[in-house]
């Protein structure tokens, strides 16, 4: 018999040290409670060393963030008592983890086929902090590191500070917009009080409905024995006497919402749920009182945090000091002033991103559309990522620079051939001509953009982006030159910097400096390291097209973005449109700050036909922006040696002074290129597609068709066949001045249009010309 015992007790044995194997060395440091004695005291400073704000850390619980922290001082003793009764009556006797409790939650599930109950309140702390990644699975692993953590947590902390911790984190339901997380916010949303100011009527009323707070508290009736219950075993674990007990009873409560008539014996007369926003309406006025500040600069002091904390720990970063950030307080101010004058389509919101060219630093970041009330955690600017539309364009195109292309070359402006994807211009029109790269990008054409990807190299192109610290989508194919890239508003301003300080990428960071609170260096960021992705000619030759997009056509000859300019500042930068119009962008560039701004519906979905990049995402943009240069003296991008202009077609452009006088290369995509100086003769007409072309996966930009003019020695071309036959055209929408599309000059099928571009540059000295401004 004892043999077999000795057996036993080693296969335990060795089953522990296995489960420790797998689970128990990568477990959290339990430590990491001490926040909760120093929440609120680590200083954050911006650039300037100007106060911006004080770090709380957050306990999560139920998927949400509870920031309105208490001391067990701050929280009413009949709460505390009624709390330990109700969810863990041996929670200063044992060490952690309730082995009767366990034993007795699994008859529960044996007999009733339910895994919950067993958990002491130590369990839950450390399932809602410190595990919080694994709250929702019930697993062993989960089972383990609980019970590991909680007898590590046990022996570390007293009793009162573990029971603080859990108060703090305990959901109590449903509030509307908000989760009622601890005890505080709890206490003004049923009551309207705070929470060292509850009675032990009212603290009783909390226990009970902790299980299930929502449906306990649309049925008070059904569960007002409960509380009778409660009060009963209080008495008996000697937490109240039977008079405080009895009186605690017939004390009336009145719980948010609710309409109850009360006996003298504590019994009901009625009981009628009449408004239950009252929980909502009650922790509104909560944060009323606090003011509206305490939301200003929310979504830079969280990714502070986010920063920071694998870096020093959560202890250190909660323990009191001081924090040095890059942020600007002018642009961070307005970036939120333009998140709140923001004219957004209903159920749209925002993500704004401000960076500087110099070093990468994070000037500015807004996560969401603000109204003044306390916003989402959920950060647009950084954790969003959403498909870029033609705002990756210019990153193509300057590839085409780098390789060798040059802003007067000429693409073909055609449907492809010989390929079942089958891109199309915004409306469907073509002009079977060849375009310049710079009319290809002023007027954001898809069919020059997909060729241009053709010859390029989607390899390569996919290269590039990574190295701009984009993740292109893997077999994107040709689609990825007109934007199903994914990324965030920080990833699409720091990707555009490159265009304003040369070709150099930084990987944009937060933080310069963390010290403790005796002044002592807890981290000091390595200086900013360039990563060399565009060699500088070609930076700014991608920069001249880029300023091109903001200047060269007004806004009545579909310039896209004119109201990105910015009076007496250089300004580059460009739209971006998604499929079904889901996503609006722009991102730019002026010498000091790079930035982009992304318009779209949280869960994803269309926004309505009238939103254009132009006009929506662009002046948020242009505000924040303006907003940040104010009071900043006017600088120039700067200029690198070997760079001449050339004005073709009446459009000043930039080239490499090698390059300056060559003749432009006509190219359709297929690497077969040649001069396109005078020619006289059009390309051959191409034969119609043998498939229907279907939608393209994501649309260009929504402008006005050009106004094109044949060149004196075009032929006619109305014999050429149309090659997008087949191709659907949506039914009319309406526009923004409540006009419909079947007012405007758009065949029903695509047509052939003559070559806005002419055969040849227009005869020039061979001086440089300046660049317009």
């Amino acid at each position: 018999m004892s043999r077999v015992v000795a057996v036993l007790l080693l296969l335990a044995a060795a089953g522990v040290v296995a489960l420790w194997w797998n689970w128990g060395r990568d477990l959290p440091s339990v430590s990491d409670l001490d926040v909760l004695e120093v929440s609120g005291q680590t200083r954050v400073y911006d650039r300037q060393n100007v106060l911006i704000g004080t770090l709380t850390p957050s306990l999560r619980s139920s998927g949400s963030t509870n920031r309105n922290l208490l001391k067990l001082g701050q929280i009413s003793p009949w709460l505390q008592k009624a709390v330990v009764t109700s969810e863990d009556r041996r929670f200063y006797e044992h060490h952690g983890v309730d082995y009767i409790g366990i034993a007795r939650g699994l008859l529960k599930g044996l007999l009733q086929n339910d895994l919950e109950g067993g958990s002491s309140i130590t369990q839950q702390v450390v399932k809602n902090t410190l595990l919080s990644d694994l709250q929702s699975a019930r697993t062993a692993e989960r089972k383990f590191k609980e019970a590991v953590l909680a007898y590590q947590l046990d022996r570390n902390y007293d009793k009162d500070r573990i029971l603080n911790a859990y108060l703090n984190i305990v959901y109590w339901g449903d509030g509307g917009r908000d989760d009622v997380v601890g005890a505080g916010t709890a206490a003004q949303a049923y009551f309207g009080k705070s929470a060292g100011n509850l009675n032990l009527a009212e603290s009783v009323y909390l226990a009970t409905i902790i299980p299930a707070p929502n449906r306990r508290y649309k049925e008070f009736a059904a569960f007002r024995p409960l509380m009778k219950d409660l009060l009963s075993r209080m008495v008996e674990d000697g937490r109240v006497t039977q008079a405080e007990a009895d009186a605690a009873w017939k004390t009336p409560i009145y719980p948010a919402g609710w309409r109850i008539g009360w006996n003298a014996d504590g019994t009901l007369r009625s009981a009628v749920l009449e408004n239950p926003d009252r929980l909502q309406s009650n922790m509104n006025a909560l944060e009323a009182a606090q003011g509206t500040n305490r939301f200003a600069y929310q979504y830079y002091l969280q990714a502070v945090e986010k920063e920071l904390l694998p870096i020093i720990g959560r202890s250190a970063l909660y323990g009191g000091g001081k924090i040095i950030t890059g942020m600007s307080l002018a642009a961070q101010q307005s970036a939120e002033q333009a998140s709140l004058n923001a004219q957004l389509p209903d159920g749209a919101t925002l993500g704004i991103a401000l960076v500087s060219p110099q070093n990468g630093e994070v000037l500015a970041l807004v996560g969401q559309k603000l109204t003044g009330a306390r916003p989402s955690d959920w950060d647009n600017a950084i954790q969003a990522r959403r498909q870029v539309g033609s705002s990756i364009k210019p990153l193509l195109y300057t590839l085409a620079l780098e390789a060798g292309w040059k802003q007067s070359d000429t693409v073909l402006d055609s449907p492809l051939l010989n390929t079942s994807y089958q891109p199309q211009n915004y409306d469907g029109r073509w002009t079977g001509r060849y375009v310049t790269m710079r009319y290809s990008l002023d007027h954001s054409l898809n069919l020059p953009t997909v060729r241009i990807g053709q010859e390029v190299g989607v390899q390569n192109f996919e290269a590039k982006l990574r190295q701009l610290g984009l993740t292109p989508p893997p077999d994107a194919g040709l689609s990825l030159s007109i934007g199903t890239l994914e990324a965030s508003p920080l990833q699409m301003a720091s990707a555009y910097a490159t265009f304003a300080n040369g070709g150099l990428y930084y990987a944009p960071s937060l933080v310069r400096s963390v010290s403790d609170a005796r002044d002592k260096g807890l981290y000091t960021r390595p200086a900013p390291v360039a990563k060399r992705v565009w060699d500088a000619q070609t930076a700014w030759l991608g920069l001249d097209m880029l300023r091109g997009v903001v200047g060269d056509l007004a806004a009545s000859d579909g310039g896209l973005a004119t109201r990105a300019k910015i009076d007496n500042r250089q300004v580059g930068g460009k739209t971006g449109t998604t499929n079904d119009i889901n996503d609006l962008w722009f991102a730019g560039v002026t010498p000091t700050v790079a930035g982009a701004v992304w318009v779209g519906k949280q869960a994803g979905g269309a926004l309505p036909a009238w939103a254009y990049s132009g006009e929506i995402p662009t002046p948020i943009w242009q505000q924040a922006v303006a907003g940040a240069l104010a009071g900043q003296p006017t600088q120039g991008f700067v200029q690198p040696n070997g760079i001449t202009y050339r004005v073709v077609r009446q459009v000043n452009m930039a080239f490499r002074t090698a390059q300056a006088d060559d003749e432009p290369t006509a190219r359709d995509g297929s690497g077969n290129s040649g001069s396109s100086f005078f020619r006289r003769t059009r390309p051959a007409a191409q034969p119609e597609p043998t498939q229907p072309a279907p939608q393209t996966v994501t649309p260009p930009e929504q402008v006005p068709a050009p106004d094109v003019q044949p060149a004196p020695d075009v032929q006619d071309i109305s014999a050429v066949p149309d090659p997008s036959a087949g191709v659907d055209v949506a039914p009319p929408e309406a526009l923004p001045d409540g006009s419909s599309a079947d007012s405007i000059d758009i065949p029903a099928q695509p047509e052939a249009l003559p070559d806005p571009t002419p055969n040849g540059p227009e005869a020039l000295p061979a001086d440089e010309i300046p660049p317009v401004n």
